[in-house]
């Protein structure tokens, strides 16, 4: 068994930490209608930029330990430009990307989820179930990758 508690941060939590950043900025967005009433409110804005920054920082991580493929390097390139350049962000590349780019990008991470093995996939679920115990959408979609 493995007992990530014990060993520290393993690379896979990297996959898990996409999923679920992922599951939140769709979440968050799909309270609004278009880019500038996600822009006009400054707590949804600013949660979604924080996740996508979550999800290029873990991203970096998986590119390195050559679980993504290079093509996945835009997404870093993304959390960078969304970290250097915060005044110059697009609220319409935002929306765009959190509709459509997002929903690809989190099948390939549901499919390198599956790859892991088993007993450390069972075991990295059920420590992001705990530490999102709090959020009902997380738990249930974390408890599907049972499923898969």
């Amino acid at each position: 068994m493995f007992d990530i508690k014990k060993t520290g941060r393993v690379t896979e939590m990297f996959i898990f930490d996409i999923y679920v950043a992922g599951l939140k900025i769709k979440d968050v967005v799909s309270d609004f209608d278009n880019a500038q009433a996600l822009l006009h409110d400054f707590r949804s804005w600013d949660s979604v930029i924080r996740e996508f920054e979550i999800i290029g920082e873990a991203s970096k991580y998986l590119l390195k330990a050559n679980l993504l493929d290079r093509q996945y390097q835009q997404v870093v390139d993304f959390r960078n430009k969304i970290t250097h350049e915060y005044f110059g962000i697009d609220a319409d590349e935002i929306w765009d990307i959190s509709f459509e780019d997002l929903t690809e990008y989190m099948e390939v991470i549901r499919k390198r989820i599956n790859e892991i093995d088993p007993l450390l996939r069972h075991e990295l679920i059920e420590a992001f179930k705990e530490d999102n115990n709090h959020l009902e959408f997380i738990v249930v979609a974390l408890e599907e990758l049972y499923n898969d």
